[in-house]
């Protein structure tokens, strides 16, 4: 139900207001037909989400060259949040829309803050058993939040870029290029890590440099910290 009354307000928004539709999506003028585009997104044909979201991360991961065992992997393990959808698998079939986790919509508000609620009942049946990786950021990592059991299967990933002289920083346009290639590398290779510590060892055998935080207390997200020098 709360993705018809997501589909249903933003198809009636572009459609009798497309204006307030433009700034609502944080578009240009000359990007309206993104707003023309989501008019008729109830009958808009449908493709796997797969093939549908493009961006620096997805370009990093470059689902279309991987083998068919790593594409069934990611079929079966990625989950992207979504403005219009809430969450999808990478096997769902969907229209390709024009919605994002800050934008606002007139009659549901803030459409990081409305899926919370819906979010929280349903990622609870979908995470119910393994890790968790969250790789979100930013307004998308608002949506939901794991809390409680799932809080403790759950390891957070950031990236962070390290200078020659030791300091480091929170990497923006290279955290997502980093992400997608990290997913990329453990569908190739099968990695199944049950839990942080094995998933931080799978990366240093792989090269990759990482730094897992202390065990926190219950019902909190552990964090693995990817240290990149080459950007």
């Amino acid at each position: 139900m709360a993705r018809e009354h997501v589909l249903d307000e933003l198809i009636s928004l572009c459609t009798h207001r497309p204006d307030q539709a433009r700034i609502a999506l944080g578009i240009s003028d000359k990007q309206m037909d993104e707003v023309v585009r989501n008019q008729t997104l109830d009958s808009a044909r449908a493709a796997p989400a797969s093939q549908i979201y493009t961006g620096v991360l997805y370009d990093a991961l470059d689902f279309a060259t991987l083998d068919a065992k790593s594409q069934r992997r990611a079929a079966k393990t990625l989950i992207v949040s979504s403005a219009l959808f809430g969450a999808v698998g990478f096997a769902d079939r969907i229209p390709a829309y024009r919605l994002s986790g800050d934008s606002v919509l007139p009659g549901l508000g803030a459409m990081n803050v409305y899926w919370r609620d819906p979010l929280a009942m349903a990622m609870e049946a979908v995470t119910a058993k393994g890790l968790i990786v969250d790789l979100r950021s930013g307004v998308y990592a608002s949506m939901w939040k794991p809390t409680g059991a799932v809080a403790d299967r759950t390891v957070a990933i950031r990236v962070l870029q390290e200078r020659p002289d030791g300091s480091r920083s929170v990497v923006s346009h290279f955290n997502k290029a980093t992400k997608g290639r990290l997913i990329r590398r453990w569908l190739l290779d099968g990695v199944n890590a049950k839990n942080a510590d094995a998933l931080a060892e799978a990366c240093i055998s792989e090269g990759i440099v990482v730094e897992l935080g202390a065990k926190p207390k219950k019902g909190q997200v552990r964090q693995l910290d990817v240290i990149v020098r080459d950007l």
